[in-house]
């Protein structure tokens, strides 16, 4: 069934709406007529003001470029009306949109959302989904109402989350499965023959946004638990842990590691138990776990075994790594 192409606009800002944008440009099907993104803000360790991931996607493919700091202004609501766009497509955006502004396009606005929804609402469902133990999880596009994220749902995909999934990996793939899903939504709408399925409130889980504070190692926790952090939070804020022994703030971040189960029973949660080529092993509340990549204060992420080969002293057994409450 031939239709005529829709008028989009598209509001993303990182590098996973990046990758959706960019399948909308390949395909080709419809207009993109103007893309939203966050203003540029300073990023890295020089503070540099660097444009947005989807601000560079659409630069390049010569696409306009709007970055208002919110809708509240009547001139940015105004200027969004005059693309006389159907359909507006947002995918991790930044911004809580009102009702004012998904009434603008004919057919409304669709989200991107990656969680089974309801499984996950709110800003890091990819995360909270592996530090939970999640089996599953996928993409929802949603048509967007003034909750969060609390429309009706499209259609949904799903995908395995794998043991050794760091959130990383999990946006990698949500993203190559998220673009063809997304496709096809905006034909369904084109062709009027989407079928729209209410969500069920009872089902539904808060993904607060992710914290720095949230990345201290608490070595009283379960080794299980710890792991499924450790990969939650990578590549960012990363987890870490300190030296029981030093006062100073020094962060060793935690970049990959793995549960190993301990037969003595008379260990101290975050005691080092061994240190060799396999890697760093650490006491926790129940089992250990077993550092495999990390990064010292002001040094590259190295493996464990490179880690030791200059400082097997300080990682030797019996030392102490702190936890956030303190005690040890």
């Amino acid at each position: 069934m031939s239709t005529a192409p829709l008028r989009l606009i598209f509001a993303g800002t990182p590098d996973f709406a990046a990758q959706h944008l960019q399948a909308l440009i390949d395909d080709g099907s419809h207009n993109i007529v103007a893309v939203y993104s966050q203003p540029d803000r300073p990023a890295g360790r020089g503070k540099k003001t660097l444009p947005s991931a989807v601000k560079q996607c659409a630069e390049a493919a010569g696409l306009p470029v709007y970055q208002p700091y919110n809708f509240k202004e009547a001139a940015d609501r105004e200027l969004l009306a005059s693309h006389e766009a159907d359909l507006m497509i947002v995918v991790a955006y930044g911004l809580l949109l009102p009702q004012s502004v998904l009434d603008i396009p004919r057919l409304g606005c669709i989200n991107v959302h990656g969680s089974l929804l309801p499984r996950w609402r709110g800003a890091a469902p990819i995360q909270r989904a592996i530090e939970a133990g999640d089996s599953k999880t996928g993409v929802t596009i949603m048509q967007m109402d003034a909750g969060l994220d609390t429309g009706a749902m499209l259609s949904k995909v799903e995908c395995d989350i794998l043991d050794t999934d760091s959130a990383a990996d999990l946006f990698e793939r949500l993203a190559e499965i998220g673009g063809p899903a997304l496709i096809k939504a905006v034909s369904a709408l084109a062709q009027g023959t989407a079928h729209k399925e209410v969500q069920d409130n009872a089902l539904s889980n808060y993904a607060k946004k992710i914290t720095k504070g949230e990345a201290f190692i608490n070595w009283q926790e379960d080794a299980i638990t710890l792991h499924r952090k450790i990969r939650a939070f990578n590549p960012f804020p990363i987890c870490y842990t300190q030296f029981a022994a030093n006062n100073r703030d020094e962060r060793i971040k935690i970049w990959r590691a793995e549960p190993v189960s301990v037969t003595d029973q008379n260990t101290v949660a975050g005691e080092i138990l061994s240190a060799d080529k396999s890697g760093i092993t650490i006491a926790c509340g129940h089992g250990a776990l077993r550092i495999l990549d990390l990064q010292m204060p002001g040094g590259k992420v190295l493996s464990a075994r490179d880690i030791l080969n200059a400082r097997a002293e300080q990682f030797s057994p019996g030392t102490l790594m702190a936890s956030p409450s303190g005690t040890l």
